[in-house]
């Protein structure tokens, strides 16, 4: 599932075949209008903002895509075999004996410099949890923004800090012992902090092109909480739980043995 960790690695590996190439062919759906526009242009970066990964080419055009919950960026040689099939792949571009392609993300649009910097999801965007350190006042202003949410929504808050998805949640408020409705204005700023800390350097450890994982122990458990509802926990041994939060409601594993309700909510 692509979160910041993902998309940061993504971005960091098209650098590798993209940076200050020029696109030679480029293909797309219907959607994203005029992609061959790109064609000619030289690529001047490559950018991660949480979940949402950017191209900017020369020619004062940008390349804005989300992958969502299954969409990925692919990088192949000329003679590669696709690792997907053709009629998934939303967006192709090449340059010299490279292929990148795009497959199934949840949002992908090809905009001005301009549109870029006036869009209203991308400006409400906090700050990356992957980008330069994020201070202490200014994370803790952020949060508190969200006293009266549960932490399992507010970590999840976009606006408030990028780039944090299902897995990370989960896991991190599972390593810091706090129950996903624990509202934000009941944790101290050393427990919030902590959780910041706590998610970049998980994130930090997974920046290679391996499988995610949130625990080390060596036994092929990757991960402690993350999808293994009804499984027992590997700290306690308790069953694992599963509740939807939010809006959306988007899914987190707990265990209600480590991650003891609050006594107020009790």
């Amino acid at each position: 599932m692509p979160e910041g960790d993902t998309i940061f690695r993504a971005a960091a590996n098209l650098r590798k075949v993209l940076q200050g190439a020029v696109i030679e062919t480029a293909t797309g759906r219907a959607e994203l209008g005029e992609i061959q526009s790109v064609i000619g242009s030289r690529v001047l970066g490559i950018e991660s903002r949480g979940k949402h990964l950017i191209i900017h080419f020369r020619n004062q055009q940008a390349l804005h895509s989300h992958m969502g919950m299954t969409g990925s960026w692919h990088i192949y040689r000329d003679s590669d075999i696709w690792k997907k099939p053709a009629h998934q792949a939303i967006v192709q571009m090449q340059t010299g004996h490279w292929q990148v392609v795009c497959f199934v993300p949840k949002q992908i649009r090809l905009l001005t410099a301009r549109q870029l910097q006036r869009d209203a999801y991308l400006q409400k965007l906090g700050p990356d949890i992957l980008g330069p350190p994020i201070g202490d006042d200014v994370y803790l202003n952020r949060m508190r923004t969200q006293k009266s949410s549960a932490i399992g929504e507010a970590v999840m808050n976009q606006t408030v800090v990028c780039g944090i998805g299902n897995v990370y949640k989960s896991e991190i408020l599972f390593l810091s012992g706090i129950n996903p409705v624990t509202p934000v204005r009941s944790l101290s700023d050393d427990v919030l902090i902590q959780l910041r800390d706590t998610v970049v350097l998980l994130m930090k450890r997974n920046l290679d092109n391996g499988p995610r994982k949130t625990r080390f122990r060596g036994d092929g458990q990757k991960l402690w909480v993350y999808r293994r509802r009804g499984e027992v926990c590997l700290k306690c041994g308790e069953t694992i739980e599963m509740l939807r939060q939010g809006n959306l409601a988007r899914s987190t594993y707990f265990c209600p043995t480590c991650q003891p309700l609050p006594h107020a909510l009790v």
